[in-house]
């Protein structure tokens, strides 16, 4: 799922995504829980003001920002249609 992206820049431009955009709704990133690297996409999973935990890759080669995956507190882990086996550590508990 496309969606948009507000980032901090400050070493480097887009270096932490700090707000997104689903639909209508605004959710602020309270924290960066983890970051890791593909060929072509940088993730970041984090935790947002609504209290549940999200994936978001940004495709740096055309600036696209997707969501990959989030986890509801009460529903568990719920994928996108994306191909999120990327992630090293996703969701370990």
């Amino acid at each position: 799922m496309k969606i948009r992206v507000e980032c901090y820049s400050g070493h480097k431009a887009d270096e932490r995504p700090v707000k997104f955009w689903m639909e209508d709704s605004v959710l602020f990133i309270e924290s960066i829980l983890d970051q890791w690297n593909s060929s072509e996409t940088r993730y970041f999973r984090v935790r947002a003001d609504d209290g549940n935990t999200y994936v978001l890759g940004h495709h740096e080669d055309n600036d696209a920002w997707i969501l990959e995956s989030f986890r509801s507190e009460e529903q568990g882990v719920v994928t996108t249609d994306s191909d999120s086996t990327t992630s090293p550590n996703q969701y370990e508990s």
